[in-house]
């Protein structure tokens, strides 16, 4: 008789209930109004960043607009820099310290750029203000939204997707300014000329505000963003979110005000749901931290004052981290985070180096297609096309030569005039003096210098061909 395989009996686990998240019965997150340090923050930072985005495209400079990224042109102005296609290097600089800047502080305290400085949270939040003077506060939204059609809702309705229109329009306008001067582009808009290419865009940003921060709101951060799909792998046990601290606030229950909790077996959390109300995004912080979570401390606000009501401590949610809220200690200066940061100040610094050494005149060589040329004294010749930009706000003299051109002779105009921001092509040519090459083709170097300030100038290489000694 065999041996039989012993049965084992195995403990099953009734599955998790499934959250519910704070949705009403339209499947639409109405936001409840509140109070706090955090809101005042956030909305004195976005004040500033709608001061910047509205108003720098309005400034003049020299006479001209003050940013502009001209197209036309090809130049991009910022005040009294002007910068062209070659130094778009620069640009991908600053998107790289732009991302790293982005990894630092999410290993420092998780999505706060997203709750406080995005412009989908920071539009968002403008539109939900919106629709709080329009429709009413949380609950009389509620109502409106399950109420029949009749003539109060479609003027609160009307007056609501008015305010977002106009504000969608607006961005829209301000941010193709940025690309095609705004006076006239504005001039054209409310003479009703505006059409072609700049209508399009104007029309293409407009719905885009308006879809994106009137109806798709969360679902932006929550589907469409990547960073809440990657902030999973910049956080460690020392990272700042926002936490509900489960030790204090458990078990969770009502009471009233002169109850100790501890007397009837409760912790601090009355179960308000004053943090669901109040997030953007829908969510209950005290199931832990999600992916939804924009770290916009709206929850820690709404808390706060529900404590101060109760005669409770403020904190049950905090900024904090897992490490602290396992009664350790945490450590601010962390390897990842010393690392990011230094890598962070070390591209700071070479920008700023680049930027002041940035040469202000441009030089690009292009050679003639043929290969040479015999000319009338018998010297071997080859022909180019030297491309120069004048990039200063000043007209400049400048000097064309050869870098180490023994034995050969740079023949044409050498001497240039050019205007502010002036590009000119300069044919020329370059003879060789003496005897042939044994080898048919050499490395040439062209420079431009200012004839005032010879350190401000620019090198260009090239070839010189020859036919080789037999």
């Amino acid at each position: 008789m065999s041996d039989r395989i012993p049965v084992q009996l195995i403990q099953t686990f009734e599955p998790a209930p499934t959250k519910i998240k704070a949705r009403t019965t339209d499947a639409l997150i109405h936001t409840r109004s509140f109070t706090g340090l955090f809101r005042t923050l956030r909305i004195s930072g976005a004040g500033v960043l709608f001061l910047l985005f509205f108003g720098t495209v309005w400034l003049n400079w020299g006479g001209r607009q003050a940013v502009l990224w001209d197209l036309s042109e090809s130049k991009f102005h910022i005040f009294g820099a002007t910068f062209w296609p070659q130094d778009f290097i620069l640009l991908s600089a600053l998107l790289i310290i732009a991302a790293f800047g982005l990894f630092a502080i999410t290993v420092f305290a998780g999505r706060v750029w997203c709750g406080y400085t995005c412009p989908q949270s920071s539009w968002t939040w403008l539109f939900m203000w919106c629709e709080k003077i329009t429709e009413g506060e949380r609950n009389q939204r509620i109502k409106l939204q399950a109420a029949p059609w009749g003539l109060n809702k479609l003027l609160r309705r009307s007056a609501k997707h008015t305010l977002w229109l106009a504000i969608s329009l607006l961005t829209g306008l301000t941010f193709v300014g940025y690309f095609t001067p705004i006076r006239p582009l504005a001039e054209e808009l409310l003479t009703l000329q505006m059409a072609g290419v700049s209508l399009f865009w104007v029309l293409f940003f407009t719905a885009a505000t308006y879809l994106n921060a009137g109806w798709l709101r969360e679902a932006v951060c929550m589907h469409m963003c990547p960073y809440a799909r990657f902030q999973s792998v910049m956080f460690d046990k020392d990272t700042l979110t926002i936490s509900y601290d489960t030790a204090r606030g458990e078990i969770r229950g009502p009471r009233k005000r002169e109850v100790n909790p501890a007397n009837i077996g409760l912790g601090d959390c009355i179960d308000c749901q004053m943090c669901v109300q109040v997030c953007p995004t829908g969510i209950d912080i005290r199931d832990g931290l999600q992916m939804e979570c924009i770290g916009c401390a709206a929850c820690i606000d709404a808390c706060d004052s529900i404590m101060d009501k109760m005669g409770y401590a403020r904190g049950l949610i905090k900024y904090t981290s897992e490490h602290q809220l396992q009664g350790g200690k945490t450590h601010l200066l962390r390897p990842r985070l010393i690392g990011y940061t230094a890598v962070l100040l070390v591209m700071i610094g070479a920008l700023a180096v680049a930027l002041v050494q940035r040469p202000m005149v441009s030089l690009d060589v292009s050679k003639d297609r043929g290969l040479f040329r015999e000319n009338s004294a018998g010297q071997i010749e080859n022909i180019y096309s030297l491309k120069i930009i004048n990039k200063t706000q000043q007209r400049q003299d400048y000097q064309l030569s050869l870098v180490d051109g023994d034995g050969f002779v740079l023949q044409g105009k050498t001497r240039l005039s050019l205007a502010p921001g002036e590009i000119v092509d300069v044919p020329v040519s370059v003879a060789m003096q003496s005897e042939r090459p044994g080898k048919g083709s050499l490395e040439m170097t062209f420079k431009v210098a200012d004839s005032d300030e010879p350190d401000n100038n620019s090198v260009a290489k090239s070839r010189f061909v020859a036919p080789m000694n037999r």
